[in-house]
C-alpha cells in the first residue's frame, strides 16, 4: 500500500499572515473623567483647576494610556483639555482625547504607523481576522489602506479560509 505525501498547501502558499492583534499594547487603560474637577457639576473654575493641577499625584499614570473626557454635560474650554494633557504626558504612555475607544483606535494606529509596509511590497497578505485581544475596526481599515498600494493581494481571515479584499490589476504599474 502506498502512502500519499502530506502537503501543507497553506505553507506553500505564498501567503504572509499579519497579525495585528501582535500590534496591541498591553499597558493598562484608564479614563481621566474631568467631570470631577467641575464646580457644582457645572463649569470648570481656572483659579481652581490649575491648583488641583498642580497638586494633583501624576505619577499615578506612569506607563498608563489615558483617555481624557468629560461625561457631564458642562462648560469647559478646551485649554482644559489641553493643561490636563500637558500634565500627564511626562507619565503617561500616550494621551487621547475621548473614550476608551478613541484610546484603543489611537494605540493600533500608532502601532500601524510603525509597520515596515515595505516588507509586504507584491506579496499576497492576509489581515488575520481571529484574536484573544480587541482589535478596533480602524485598525483594520488602516491596514487595508497602507498595504493597497504595495501588495499583489489582500485578504481577510485565517490562511486556509480567507475572504478575499484586493487584487492588484495585471496591467498596473509598479
Amino acid at each position: 500500500m502506498e502512502t500519499e505525501e502530506i502537503v501543507n498547501r497553506v505553507a506553500n502558499s505564498g501567503l504572509i499572515s499579519l497579525d495585528l492583534e501582535e500590534y496591541y499594547h498591553p499597558g493598562e487603560r484608564v479614563v481621566y473623567d474631568l467631570k470631577d474637577n467641575l464646580f457644582q457639576g457645572l463649569i470648570l473654575r481656572e483659579k481652581d483647576f490649575r491648583e488641583f493641577l498642580k497638586n494633583h499625584d501624576w505619577s499615578q499614570y506612569q506607563g498608563k494610556n489615558v483617555a481624557v473626557t468629560c461625561t457631564e454635560d458642562a462648560i469647559v474650554p478646551t485649554w482644559a483639555y489641553m493643561l490636563l494633557a500637558l500634565h500627564l504626558e511626562p507619565y503617561a504612555n500616550t494621551v487621547v482625547y475621548g473614550d476608551l475607544q478613541a484610546l484603543e483606535d489611537k494605540l493600533f494606529y500608532d502601532a500601524i504607523a510603525r509597520i515596515d509596509i515595505e516588507a509586504y511590497r507584491d506579496k499576497r497578505v492576509v489581515i488575520k481576522g481571529c484574536s484573544k485581544h480587541p482589535v478596533p475596526i480602524s485598525a483594520y481599515v488602516e491596514i487595508s489602506r497602507l498595504l493597497r498600494p504595495v501588495a499583489q493581494s489582500l485578504m481577510f481571515g485565517e490562511p486556509c479560509s480567507t475572504v478575499p479584499l484586493y487584487k492588484k490589476p495585471k496591467h498596473a504599474v509598479k
